[in-house]
C-alpha cells in the first residue's frame, strides 16, 4: 500500500483553498484542513483503495464543515476581529470591488448551493463526482447547481429575481 502522506500532500493546496472558500478565514480554513487530514489518517484503513481519493477528501472536508456550521448554530453568532483582505496589491481596486462582491454573493446563497457551486465551479469535479460526495442524485446536482449559478449571478448583477403574479 502507498504510503498516505505521498497521497495527501498534493491535494492539500485543493483542500485549503475550498476550505477557504467554505468558511472565509486562513486560520479556521487551516483548521478544517488539519481536521480533514486526521480524520483521513484515522480512516485510512476503511477507505475503499479503488475509490476516489481526492472526492473522499472532499467529503470528509464538507462534513467536518457541516458539523462544525450545526455546533456553532448552537452556540450562538460570533464577531471576527480581523477582517480578510481581498485586495491583492497587483490587481485594480475595481477586481478587488468586483471579488468582495461575488464573495459576498455567494455567502448569501443557501449552503447546498454554496457547496456545490465551490465544487463544480472551483474544484472541477465533475457532476457525478459532486454528487457521489453530496450524496445527491444527478438530477438533484443539475437543477441545484443551475439555481445557485442563477441566483448568484443575479446578486452580483444586482438584478432582483422575478417574482411571478398569480392570474385568475
Amino acid at each position: 500500500m502507498a504510503d498516505p502522506a505521498l497521497l495527501l500532500e498534493p491535494l492539500i493546496p485543493a483542500l485549503r483553498r475550498h476550505a477557504f472558500a467554505l468558511v472565509r478565514e486562513h486560520a479556521g480554513a487551516d483548521d478544517l484542513v488539519q481536521d480533514t487530514l486526521e480524520r483521513a489518517l484515522l480512516h485510512w484503513g476503511s477507505r475503499r483503495p479503488d475509490g476516489d481519493l481526492r472526492a473522499w477528501l472532499f467529503t470528509i472536508l464538507r462534513n467536518l464543515h457541516l458539523d462544525a456550521r450545526r455546533r456553532s448554530s448552537r452556540r450562538g453568532t460570533s464577531v471576527a476581529i480581523d477582517d480578510t483582505d481581498l485586495a491583492d496589491p497587483a490587481t485594480s481596486p475595481e477586481a478587488a470591488a468586483e471579488a468582495r462582491d461575488v464573495l459576498a454573493a455567494l455567502d448569501r446563497l443557501p449552503e447546498e448551493q454554496k457547496s456545490l457551486l465551490l465544487l463544480v465551479g472551483v474544484e472541477d469535479f465533475s457532476y457525478d463526482e459532486a454528487a457521489r460526495i453530496l450524496g445527491l442524485p444527478m438530477g438533484t446536482v443539475m437543477s441545484r447547481l443551475s439555481r445557485a449559478r442563477q441566483k448568484l449571478r443575479s446578486m452580483v448583477e444586482g438584478v432582483r429575481p422575478t417574482l411571478l403574479r398569480r392570474v385568475k
